[in-house]
């Protein structure tokens, strides 16, 4: 009978373990091409976290409809956005993966970083194959979003789970759920909308616009929309803006269910209409740059909001690879991977452990 496990890598005993961090984004197409986004909505709508439907009722719209129109919608939009060097998304997520492990290893950290993505490449399972390829023997899993989400947060353990089922010897797994308040990632928003003001002015209105997720799902107890309040509340005081000044809606609405609310563009149409003649948008749940960012808000929203008698619009850059942020993500590794030791090298571990092991002989000897 045959295993249904994959082959391990050469066993050693005594081997050092190597620590690694897997830093997770959502995900991006290939290429801004109908075929690349069929096969990439076909992934991310299959999803049974982000689509709650039974699937005998899903599937056939997913493969009989959906499928079959949006690609092309789709990849005109992400055209609209692609740079030489690819998707946004993806470029920002892999040099924050590289900034990341050069912040670690400059406060004396020997650890192995690697990016993935839950939907497309790189995937989780063959970022996890690599790690343990290169004896990677105990992981931090640590995502990109900075508010929790069964869509999104659960959606990646659900894959790293789906990989440890072919796996014989499964490495050492921490998980980092939230950070939607921590004091360096409210920092680094702050920083990132000051230094737009300092050259660009204040705005009458600064709107936060948060991925919107079915209401039924904070019904259900997911915490994502508290989650994405306090951010606000917290970023809010931090800038020393009165209730009045800010406002928080949600984006990306999929679908004819409710989502949460209030919808962003909407509410920017009704700013407009009440004589508010400046608005600057931030979108603090996106830590990279993305088509939800960069063709939803600054190219849709912001005509949406000039056509309804808006005058100026300024969207405020994610927070990308800026410095303040790369520091606070270090931060929160840090913090989540205390008790392992990755001060110290791998040879010298091993050292360590051969001059213990030796005094121990010795010891026993005398």
């Amino acid at each position: 009978m045959s295993s249904p496990f994959r082959p391990e890598p050469p066993f050693q005993h005594g081997q050092a373990p190597k620590t690694g961090i897997l830093w997770c984004n959502l995900g991006t197409p290939q290429a801004p091409t109908a075929s690349a986004l069929r096969r990439y909505l076909s992934q991310f709508l299959s999803d049974t976290r982000l689509v709650e439907i039974p699937r005998l009722i899903w599937l056939p719209i997913l493969h009989g409809i959906i499928l079959r129109i949006r690609p092309a919608k789709s990849a005109a939009k992400y055209a609209s956005i692609w740079t030489d060097q690819g998707s946004p998304l993806k470029v920002w997520t892999e040099r924050q993966a590289q900034a990341l492990s050069a912040d670690l290893a400059q406060a004396g950290h020997h650890l192995v970083v690697r990016y993935a993505m839950r939907y497309g490449q790189p995937s989780i399972a063959s970022q996890l194959d690599a790690f343990k390829a290169e004896g990677v023997k105990r992981v931090l899993v640590l995502s990109a979003y900075p508010q929790y989400s069964g869509t999104t947060t659960a959606s990646v353990f659900d894959d790293i789970a789906h990989w440890g089922l072919q796996q014989r010897v499964l490495p050492e797994f921490r998980f980092v759920n939230h950070y939607h308040d921590d004091p360096g990632y409210i920092e680094a928003l702050a920083l990132r909308a000051q230094a737009h003001w300092a050259e660009h002015g204040r705005p009458e209105q600064l709107v936060l616009s948060f991925h919107g997720v079915p209401e039924r799902t904070l019904h259900l107890g997911d915490p994502y929309h508290c989650e994405c309040l306090k951010t606000a509340r917290l970023l809010r005081e931090r800038l020393g803006l009165s209730p009045e000044q800010l406002k928080v809606t949600f984006q990306s609405r999929f679908g004819k269910a409710k989502w949460l609310e209030p919808y962003t563009e909407p509410s920017l149409i009704a700013l407009a209409q009440s004589g508010v003649k400046r608005v600057d948008v931030m979108c603090p749940g996106f830590v990279s740059d993305c088509l939800e960012t960069l063709e939803e808000i600054d190219q849709e929203v912001r005509h949406a909001f000039l056509k309804a008698g808006g005058e100026v619009f300024h969207y405020i850059p994610c927070l990308n690879d800026s410095p303040a942020w790369i520091d606070a993500l270090s931060q929160v590794a840090q913090q989540h991977l205390s008790g392992w030791d990755t001060q110290s090298t791998p040879n010298a571990q091993e050292l360590q452990r051969s001059r213990e092991r030796a005094l121990s002989l010795g010891a026993k000897a005398a």
